[in-house]
């Protein structure tokens, strides 16, 4: 199991309504922009529900961040588990992450509002952070760090494996916060899943070559 927490269920009717109006609004709008009839009006419902399901705004926004980690968590379940491996199977581990990790974020239209909301709840660090944080990233971090040192033979908690790992995932966070940018520059109409593919040989490129590095030294 990646996250701390126990796995929620999948939500279902009135419930499942505000959290998509949840992700995609507070993630757009910000959680003060958004009104309890902005989210109200988004799921067809009245907004008597928010309080109702989740005790109001402030339950339905940590809600989400249980969403996100959830969601997430899916796409995470494949990470192997951290058994002792040989540095070739550790390293071609962290590539399979890498690659299930962007075509989720790059290809998935739910990909896009539920990473507008966990930049915005990162950036504004509160409650929300902290259970993304410490139910999800938390868990892969040290989950890529624990593959890279065996892929190396470096030191796991050491900050420059912390930073390396850190630079794997933003690159790819990049193709998906600043798509519009990329299509531009390229000339592509959008980021599919050829265009995809074609970001994901680079960013194993880059995967490699730092892991050629790291073990040269």
């Amino acid at each position: 199991m990646l996250n701390a927490d126990p796995p929620l269920e999948e939500p279902q009717g009135t419930v499942r309504a505000l959290l998509e109006a949840g992700l995609l609004l507070f993630g757009t709008q910000g959680f003060a922009g958004t009104s309890t009839r902005d989210l109200a009006a988004r799921a067809q419902t009245n907004v008597a529900s928010i309080a109702y399901h989740f005790g109001g705004k402030e339950g339905l926004r940590e809600a989400c961040a249980r969403e996100f980690v959830r969601r997430l968590g899916a796409v995470f379940a494949q990470i192997p588990p951290l058994a002792e491996q040989s540095p070739e199977a550790a390293a071609e581990a962290i590539r399979q992450i890498l690659r299930q990790m962007a075509r989720f974020a790059l290809t998935s239209e739910a990909a896009r509002a539920l990473v507008s909301f966990a930049l915005r709840e990162i950036a504004e660090n509160g409650r929300s952070a902290e259970i993304i944080y410490e139910n999800l990233i938390r868990h892969v971090q040290e989950r890529l760090c624990a593959l890279w040192a065996m892929a190396t033979g470096e030191d796991p908690g050491a900050e420059s494996v912390r930073l390396r790992v850190f630079t794997f995932l933003g690159q790819m966070l990049y193709f998906r916060i600043g798509g519009p940018i990329v299509t531009r520059h390229l000339g592509w109409a959008e980021i599919g899943p050829e265009e995809a593919e074609r970001i994901l040989d680079i960013l194993i490129g880059n995967f490699d070559a730092a892991l050629a590095a790291a073990r040269r030294t």
